[in-house]
């Protein structure tokens, strides 16, 4: 597989473990601006899974998305952690500690793949960019 295909993977993997989180982590939570922002994380997580798998599409490659595993780990790690605390600060941390993996895996991607195609590549940025706002924002839920 090229490298182009890898980093187009692991965006489709990334974008798409945050769809499936912040569709799960919304039920647990109450506070409206909060639900606002994770709703909003939602569709720009949506948006850039979608495009990922129109370019791995457009360039031939088999999309390898999120394994049931990962999803119900995810999920039962979600409901584990919220079970006992649901407040606004405890999902706002929660969700900054995935966003700051997303950097890092994301940074690292970048510097691995620096043959990407610009495109991926700017995908990939996109997603990075994405993430470091993601922890700005829920910053004032800490």
């Amino acid at each position: 597989m090229n490298k182009n295909a890898q980093l187009l993977n692991f965006i489709y993997q990334n974008s798409g473990m945050g769809v499936i989180t912040t569709d799960q982590i919304l039920g647990s939570v109450d506070n409206r601006r909060l639900k606002s922002q994770i709703k909003a994380q939602h569709r720009e997580y949506s948006s850039i899974n979608k495009e990922a798998k129109k370019l791995l599409n457009k360039n031939g490659y088999g999309a390898k998305g999120v394994s049931p595993v990962q999803k119900l780990s995810a999920g039962m790690m979600i409901k584990m952690k919220t079970y006992k605390d649901n407040s606004p600060s405890h999902i706002a941390e929660m969700m900054i500690q995935g966003s700051n993996m997303g950097i890092i895996d994301a940074n690292k991607k970048l510097h691995e793949y620096k043959g990407a195609e610009r495109d991926v590549r700017g995908l990939m940025c996109r997603l990075l960019r994405f993430e470091e706002n993601n922890v700005q924002r829920l910053k004032e839920f800490l």
